[in-house]
């Protein structure tokens, strides 16, 4: 007999208990966020550890924003750097 598992209609609507809550709008802010700021401090007189010393983040985050890892930064932490950045421009 085999041990496979095997999903059913069921399982595809309910996602495994392990798995944290995806909050859709939040990732569509912090995605058009992350465009915004990756921009910004591609066009900035300020290299990226100093943009990180002046938001008060560590330089990984950085780092991290550049390579596209926007799971590893908040959507809070994204509009401190985007205030960093362009603190005339409206806040998101």
């Amino acid at each position: 007999m085999s041990t496979a598992y095997r999903t059913t209609g069921a399982d595809l609507l309910d996602p495994p208990r392990s798995c944290p809550d995806l909050d859709v709008r939040d990732l569509e802010k912090r995605t058009r966020l992350m465009r915004i700021v990756t921009r910004l401090i591609a066009v900035s007189d300020l290299g990226c550890r100093e943009i990180a010393r002046r938001a008060g983040l560590p330089a990984q985050k950085i780092s991290d924003l550049l390579a596209g890892r926007l799971e590893h930064l908040s959507l809070d932490e994204l509009r401190l750097l985007y205030r960093t950045i362009n603190p005339e421009g409206a806040p998101h």
